[in-house]
């Protein structure tokens, strides 16, 4: 992307006029997007009445700011607020006459209007709110929304984790899409005094909207409150946005009446400011002693975070909030300043005229702000562009190829076809490859094994410069014996293949390479086909590792893991033996197990050996002492990142493997891998990771109960997996296409390494 600057249309369903959170987001994703490098059309709402949100904006460097009223972007347009279904025209309008790569969103309706519009697909960038938070609001419409949106979008932007996994346990399409976007701070050029001026009232803030849920009408209790226990204290209100109550249709008057804004004179002790600038609202804040971010308990479960919050904590003030396990990992469980009741607040924020109680709640909200910096934001969204845009310039093409032209003029891309029946595992790579401008990706999507379209698989050979078969099955058989001759011909040789007849049927002198997922294999590979040496290569799965890398939650360091038990070569036996060697000494030690079940999948369960197996080993999770309630099996899915937040330690206790990509996810989750000594396990994972049984494996984790024992593993651990990463593999196999030598590294080798290491 070094080029030029990757185009963004921005667009919120939100008034800039009114100062609120939703106002200050989307000021701050447009200044954290301009920060990563990108040029911003930024499409208002609402005719501009006030500037102070807008203002900023104006003053940065590559935003452009388009008015649809006052430019007339829609015929018809008044000067009323856009509707849902005029901001998907205007949107569509602006960007058909100049297509921008991404198109930032907020607001559930209008992201759902936006993506069955159909305009922007796989370019939008979705940020909702107004989502379900919990299990009973998911219901089958909510769903299916939910589905559209995730499959319309290229990303799904969440701000907090536990939204982002709990959409992906609710959405299966929304698992690999869903990405972190917390609240971004820009730098304040706002300096607090922390010295408080002897025989001032004590200051409360509150800032943004004015809502029944945000208890803004009992706020202004306060200083009678506070009276009462011989604090002189002031409320002081900044904001213009006012709700109604659809349980209480006087609340707003109410509210306004409170503020002073209406026939009866503001509540004592409370100064409402008004609306103000983003700048001028925590102007107002740092002159204050406490923020307030007290809300009803209703909100006690929300999977958002308060950006106020946060902006306090910018400036060194305390806030005083509701006592949620969200609130606890940001500040502690001994923060000072939690409250629960109106008298909670009082009571709190007369406790924080203590200086020590001040300064310990300034320090802890001053630390969470510090990771909710512009420039985090903008590094987050630089590593989710490199992956969504195509990248603006071009390699050079290989020396005698087509696509090295000898004038030197810019080179044309590679065709590229890749083939297959199932390319579940190559989607990742073939995304990549789509980004590249140095090629032109087509797919010959076959609908089975053996089944295809042969008149679009004859048209797609003789259009390719390179053809990758993803499986050795009978789609490898067909391209080596149809491809160009001067067309280059990749296949991917996974497991199964191997010890199926279609090795045997490929043209191997019209393949250019093979290319194994491990070095056992790709020795294996060698021995049993008697292919050259030099055409069969090893190169590693790809893995995810920023979908992978997320915290932890509490106990998981004694949470054992298994990921897909079908068939029974994968041996859930052996890691019920592990649990139960475990469990003999320490009762904490538990498995879950996230797979489908043998008798989903008919090829399995016809076998009697099969069924034999697993009945044993489901008796034994019902009947053993140490194993019954140890044991909790979850649906398989690919909300697989989520899942692995409670897992400290990932077995694999397989009898045969190719790969085996389980452990390499736990690694890149930051659990420890525990890997029986499968065949060839060696070559792929440290010898430091594997053991010869589960008596040892079961022992090797028992040596790591400390919690620092633990810490210092996984770290060592996700070390480790950095070979692994999608951009790293992705690079490998482009240079493969590309018919370049290889690259030194474990994603990509020519001959087998034999045995990793440690260190």
């Amino acid at each position: 992307m070094a080029g030029s600057r990757p185009s963004a249309l921005v667009y919120g369903d939100v008034d800039l006029n009114l100062l609120d959170g939703s106002a200050i987001w989307l000021q701050s994703v447009t200044q954290a997007l301009v920060a990563a490098g990108c040029a911003v059309t930024l499409v208002l709402k609402a005719p501009v009445r006030t500037d102070r949100l807008v203002a900023p904006l104006r003053d940065l460097p590559g935003v452009a700011i388009r008015l649809p009223q006052a430019e007339g972007l829609l015929p018809g347009l008044t000067e009323a607020s856009l509707t849902v279904p005029q901001a998907v025209a205007v949107l569509a309008s602006v960007d058909a006459a100049s297509r921008h790569e991404l198109v930032v969103l907020r607001g559930r309706a209008l992201v759902s209007a936006a993506a069955r519009d159909g305009s922007f697909d796989g370019r939008l960038w979705s940020y909702l709110t107004d989502v379900p938070q919990a299990i009973p609001a998911v219901t089958p419409k909510a769903a299916e929304d939910l589905t559209v949106i995730a499959r319309a979008s290229r990303y799904l932007l969440c701000q907090t984790e536990e939204l982002r996994c709990f959409l992906e346990g609710s959405i299966a399409a929304a698992c690999g899409k869903s990405v972190l976007f917390p609240p971004v701070l820009p730098a304040l050029d706002v300096k607090r005094d922390p010295a408080r001026p002897a025989g001032q009232p004590l200051k409360l803030v509150y800032t943004g909207k004015f809502a029944p849920r945000w208890n803004t009408l009992e706020m202004t209790q306060l200083p009678a409150l506070l009276a009462e226990r011989g604090v002189a204290a002031e409320v002081h209100m900044v904001g213009d946005k006012v709700h109604d109550d659809p349980r209480d249709p006087t609340y707003r008057k109410r509210m306004r009446g409170a503020l002073g804004e209406v026939d009866a004179p503001a509540v004592p002790g409370v100064i409402w400011h008004g609306g103000q600038s983003r700048a001028g609202a925590m102007r107002l804040a740092a002159d204050g002693d406490v923020g307030l971010s007290w809300r009803h308990p209703e909100l006690d479960a929300s999977l958002e975070l308060s950006t106020k919050v946060l902006e306090f904590g910018q400036l060194g003030l305390p806030v005083i909030l509701n006592r949620t396990p969200m609130h606890e990992a940001l500040l502690g469980a001994d923060y000072p300043l939690f409250a629960a009741s109106l008298d909670d607040v009082a009571d709190v924020a007369a406790a924080a005229l203590d200086p020590a109680v001040f300064a310990l709640a300034a320090t802890r909200t001053s630390a969470a702000a510090a990771s909710f910096a512009l420039d985090r934001a903008a590094a987050r969204l630089r590593s989710y562009l490199e992956r969504a845009v195509p990248a603006s310039s071009m390699p050079t093409a290989p020396h005698g190829s087509r696509n090295a032209p000898a004038n030197g003029s810019a080179a044309a891309p590679l065709r590229v076809v890749i083939a297959g029946h199932d390319l579940k595992f190559f989607t990742p790579l073939i995304q990549y490859f789509r980004l590249q401008p140095d090629l032109e990706v087509r797919v010959d999507q076959w609908a089975a094994l053996g089944e295809h379209d042969e008149a679009q698989s004859r048209e797609l050979a003789e259009w390719a410069d390179v053809v990758i078969c993803e499986w050795c099955g009978p789609n490898a058989v067909w391209y080596s014996r149809h491809k160009r001759r001067s067309s280059r011909l990749l296949v991917h040789l996974h497991r199964f293949e191997l010890y199926s007849p279609y090795p045997g049927q490929v043209k191997i002198g019209n393949v250019d390479q093979v290319i194994c997922v491990s070095d056992h294999y790709t020795r294996l590979t060698r021995e049993r086909t008697g292919w050259p040496a030099s055409k069969v290569v090893t190169v590693s799965n790809p893995l995810d590792l920023q979908q992978l890398d997320r915290p932890k939650l509490d106990g998981a360091r004694f949470q054992l893991g298994m990921i897909g038990i079908v068939p029974s070569r994968k041996r859930l036996d052996l890691g019920l033996d592990v649990l139960e060697e475990l469990r003999r000494d320490d009762d904490r030690y538990m498995l879950s197990v996230k797979s489908g079940m043998p008798w989903e999948h008919w090829w399995v369960w016809s076998h009697q050996e099969e069924r034999s197996h697993y009945s044993e080993a489901f008796r034994r999770v019902q009947r053993s002492p140490l194993l019954r309630d140890a044991v909790v099996f979850d649906d398989a899915g690919p909300d697989v990142p989520a899942w692995l937040r409670r897992i400290g330690f990932v077995l694999s206790v397989s009898d045969d493997e190719s790969f085996h990509v389980a452990p390499a996810e736990g690694m890149a989750s930051r659990a420890v891998p525990v890997i029986r000594h499968w065949p060839g396990a060696e070559t792929i994972y440290d010898m430091r990771w594997i053991r010869p049984d589960p008596r040892q494996m079961a022992a090797s984790i028992a040596a790591l109960s400390a919690r620092q024992d633990w810490e210092a593993a996984r770290q060592a651990a996700f070390q480790d997996v950095q070979a692994f990463d999608i951009g790293t593999v992705s690079r490998a196999w482009h240079r493969l296409i590309r018919g370049e030598p290889a690259a030194a590294g474990p994603a990509y080798q020519l001959e087998g390494s034999g045995t990793r290491s440690a260190g």
